[in-house]
C-alpha cells in the first residue's frame, strides 16, 4: 500500500470499534432499505468491495458464491465475526480495491455500498473492478457524492478536510465523473436521496 492508502487504512482501523454506531443514523433513515434492494440484484459469482464491518452480510441471498474484501484488517475482523454468527458462507480477504488479487473476468457481479468516498485513487479502484468483472457482468454501487447544488456543494468542499482527517471518507467525491474517467461508457445513474446518494450500474462490455 502507498502512504496515502496506509493513512486511510489506519483511520478505518481506528474507528472500527465505533463504526456501526456512527453509521446508525444513516442506516435508520434509508441506507438499510437501499442495501436490501441492492442485495436482490446479486447474481452468479459475487464480489463485495469494502465489506467493512459486514453490514451487508446479513442480507446476502442464499445460494450465491460470495467473496468480500476490505483494506482495513480491524473492520474485516468484525465482518468475519458477523459472518460466523449469522452462519453466512462468504470468503473474506484483506485486500485493496486499487490492487485486486483476482484474475481478469472473475466475477459476474461486483458491488459497493458507500465505499468509493474512501478509496485514495478512485479511478484506479474503478478500473480494477472493471478488470475482474466479466464482460457480460455488472458493477452495482450505492455511493454518496458531492452535491452539484451551489451552496451545498461548497459546504461539502469546506467540511471535507475535517471529515477526511477524522474518519477517512471524502464527502465531496464526484464518483460518476470518476467512472467516466475510468473508461466506462455504459452506466445507469439514479438518485436515491436528492443528488447526494446515488445508485450506479456499470456494464463493463469489453
Amino acid at each position: 500500500m502507498n502512504s496515502q492508502t496506509e493513512k486511510i487504512r489506519k483511520r478505518y482501523n481506528r474507528v472500527a470499534r465505533f463504526y456501526d454506531v456512527m453509521e446508525k443514523p444513516m442506516e435508520a433513515m434509508a441506507l438499510k432499505s437501499w442495501r436490501l434492494e441492492l442485495m436482490k440484484e446479486l447474481d452468479g459469482k459475487v464480489l463485495e468491495v469494502g465489506v467493512g464491518t459486514g453490514k451487508n452480510i446479513e442480507y446476502y441471498p442464499s445460494g450465491l458464491d460470495i467473496t468480500a474484501i476490505d483494506f482495513s484488517e480491524k473492520m474485516l475482523e468484525r465482518a468475519k465475526r458477523k459472518a460466523k454468527t449469522l452462519n453466512k458462507n462468504v470468503e473474506l480477504y484483506h485486500m485493496d480495491v486499487q490492487n485486486l488479487e483476482f484474475a481478469d473476468g472473475t466475477f459476474d457481479t461486483i458491488f459497493t455500498t458507500c465505499v468509493f468516498c474512501s478509496v485514495p485513487d478512485p479511478i484506479q479502484g474503478l478500473k480494477e473492478m472493471g478488470r475482474v468483472c466479466k464482460s457480460d457482468g455488472k458493477i452495482m454501487m450505492i455511493e454518496h457524492v458531492r452535491s452539484e447544488k451551489l451552496i451545498l456543494g461548497l459546504l461539502m468542499d469546506v467540511f471535507n478536510p475535517i471529515v477526511v482527517n477524522l474518519y477517512g471518507a471524502n464527502i465531496n467525491r464526484r464518483t460518476v465523473q470518476n467512472i467516466h474517467k475510468a473508461g466506462f461508457s455504459k452506466i445507469e445513474v439514479s438518485n436515491l436521496y436528492s443528488d447526494i446518494v446515488k445508485k450506479i450500474m456499470i456494464y463493463p462490455e469489453r
